[in-house]
This record gives C-alpha cells, sequence and structure tokens, in this order.
C-alpha cells in the first residue's frame, strides 16, 4: 500500500513537472489574437491596412483606390466625342458616368462625413453634382463637351477629400450604425462599400460602350 502511494506521489510530481514545463514554453510563443495588430501594406493590389488609416478604414481605403485604377482602364485614351457618345436615346454617356461617381461620393462625403440627412445638399453640390446623380435625360442635354482631363480631376479632387477625412476618423466610426437608413440598419462601412462596388457596375458600362464605339 505504501508502494502504491509512493508510486502515485512520484507520477504526480512528474505529471505536474512535466504540466508546467509545457506552459512555461507555450508563454515564450506569441499569441495572434484579433487585438494583434495588422502591418500596413501599401501595395496597390495588396488589401488590407494602410498607412495613416485605422485598420478597417485602410482596408476600405485599399479597396477604393483598387476599384478607381480598375474603372479608369477602360477610359484613359478617349476623348471628348467619345465620352460623350450615346448608345441610344437610353443610354448614359462614358462622360456622364464618370461625372456620376464623383457625384455619388460626394453626397456620402456629405452624409457620412458631415452627418447631413441624405438630400441635405448645398447649393453648390446641388449646382454641381445632381444632374450627374440623377442621369437620364438632363444628363444627356446638359453633361457634353468635357475632355478626360475634366472628369479625372473631379473625380480626384473629391477623392482626396475622402482619403483627408478618413485620416480623421477611425474603426469606432465606420462601424457605426445608421438604425433608419432605407435599406434597414446599415452601418458606414457598408456604406461606403456601396460607393466602391458602385465603381464596378459602371465600369461594366464603360467597357460595353467604350467596344460599341463608332470606328474613328
Amino acid at each position: 500500500m505504501k508502494e502504491n502511494k509512493s508510486n502515485s506521489r512520484r507520477d504526480f510530481l512528474k505529471s505536474s513537472t512535466l504540466l508546467t514545463s509545457a506552459t512555461l514554453g507555450m508563454a515564450s510563443i506569441p499569441l495572434v489574437t484579433s487585438a494583434s495588430p495588422l502591418r500596413a501594406d501599401n501595395r496597390e493590389n495588396v488589401i488590407g491596412p494602410r498607412d495613416g488609416y485605422s485598420p478597417q478604414l485602410g482596408t476600405l481605403v485599399s479597396m477604393l483606390t483598387w476599384m478607381r485604377n480598375v474603372i479608369l482602364m477602360p477610359v484613359m485614351d478617349l476623348d471628348t466625342e467619345q465620352l460623350d457618345y450615346l448608345l441610344d436615346e437610353q443610354s448614359n454617356s462614358i462622360g456622364s458616368m464618370l461625372l456620376h461617381l464623383a457625384a455619388t461620393e460626394r453626397f456620402y462625403q456629405v452624409h457620412t462625413l458631415e452627418g447631413k440627412a441624405w438630400g441635405d445638399w448645398s447649393k453648390k453640390d446641388k449646382d454641381r453634382f445632381e444632374v450627374a446623380m440623377n442621369l437620364g435625360e438632363d444628363a444627356r442635354q446638359k453633361i457634353k463637351g468635357n475632355s478626360l482631363d475634366f472628369y479625372l480631376s473631379t473625380l480626384e479632387e473629391v477623392r482626396e477629400i475622402s482619403l483627408t477625412e478618413f485620416k480623421k476618423r477611425d474603426d469606432e466610426w465606420l462601424m457605426k450604425v445608421d438604425e433608419s437608413w432605407p435599406w434597414g440598419p446599415t452601418n458606414n462601412y457598408c456604406k461606403w462599400f456601396h460607393v466602391c462596388e458602385h465603381e464596378s457596375n459602371h465600369n461594366g458600362q464603360f467597357k460595353y460602350i467604350r467596344g460599341r464605339l463608332p470606328e474613328q
């Protein structure tokens, strides 16, 4: 009986020593948790955090930047006549849709960054962007005769405002939920992801119209 107790004690001490050693060994291994900071990688085709932004905002910026580069590829060498081309009486020109993208981003800036209700635009923004935002017949009549540089500089001007303002905010702001949004409860991340995927939608139209431009 004594021997059994002695053996049991030795086994217990041995097990305890092994467990302690294993625990100490694990303590030297850095743990990766959801709270671990992600390293920013500013390369164009790496989606993720960016220098100067909180992690999720940086990821949003990387997506917006990648998509902007993609949508401009089909239009970079178009002249004014091609930018104004209407495929049929119901279509929108590439030029008007480029301005429409700038208008969409501007209105989401006013709504999410300035905290104004959707539709509460200044006279300056209405005069500059409302026609492009709505597209249709009014845009077909009024948005034409502009060079590619006009559209590109407008897109860049609006985007710079977004990038500057994002640096002043954090992921908590990005995740803030608007309970009264018409789509249902929607956070700022979803609203700005919509700005990104909205450009993707028009990218397909740019390619479609470009493929049907009259030969010059």
